[in-house]
């Protein structure tokens, strides 16, 4: 597959990231989402990188969470892809398996650590089904994962759980993502260090 336009990046270190809404009622107009501009938000406090975001609100079809996964990793070169909303158990909530068919590879990890994070709050939160997977194409990969679909949430997942002094007690699932980016071969990415910090062994840290 030829790399288009798209993929091109303003400078090097410019980390390209998708941003997908799934939600039959947002999709439609039914209310105003709310997922996409709190992750958004979150983002450009916690990386420093220079950052190009790519926005999709969806209905809850399999078949069209797949293919906006691959759209944005395919066609428009993203580094991270980030879903928010359907993993849970109703028979509408697909995410998880659309996210899944889209894949090459997959890294449960994250949904475990999101799970475990949850489970500070509230006990349904074994009842979430979110996963994260690879998605490699033509010497190009990609990170996608799937968060839930509250903003709180959605904060809690990637910062983790921190005391009133600030000092993380349960990390963050974010605080993998930039060393995670590195092994399959994206720009290295930096972060604010007051939002999340980076983890990365110390052979892989730029200094």
């Amino acid at each position: 597959m030829k790399h288009t336009e798209a993929w091109k990046r303003k400078t090097p270190n410019e980390i390209k990231i998708g941003l997908i809404s799934v939600s039959d009622r947002a999709s439609k107009g039914v209310y105003q989402d709310e997922g996409i501009p709190a992750l958004q938000g979150w983002l450009m406090k916690a990386i420093s990188n220079p950052s190009v975001f790519h926005e999709r609100l969806i209905a809850d079809e399999a078949e069209v969470v797949t293919e906006t996964i691959v759209e944005l990793v395919d066609d428009l070169g993203c580094d991270l892809v980030f879903t928010t909303g359907g993993t849970g158990p109703s028979r509408r909530d697909v995410t998880p398996e659309a996210t899944l068919d889209a894949g090459t590879r997959r890294m449960p990890g994250f949904g475990e650590q999101m799970r475990q994070i949850s489970l500070h709050f509230v006990p349904t939160a074994i009842l979430s089904r979110q996963t994260a997977v690879l998605r490699e194409i033509d010497g190009h990969a990609a990170l996608v994962i799937n968060l839930p679909g509250q903003p709180k949430a959605i904060a809690e997942t990637l910062e983790g759980l921190k005391d009133a002094e600030g000092k993380s007690l349960v990390p963050g699932i974010f605080a993998a993502v930039p060393y995670c980016i590195d092994l399959i071969g994206g720009p290295y990415i930096e972060t604010n260090e007051a939002v999340i910090r980076a983890f990365r062994p110390k052979s892989a840290i730029k200094k």
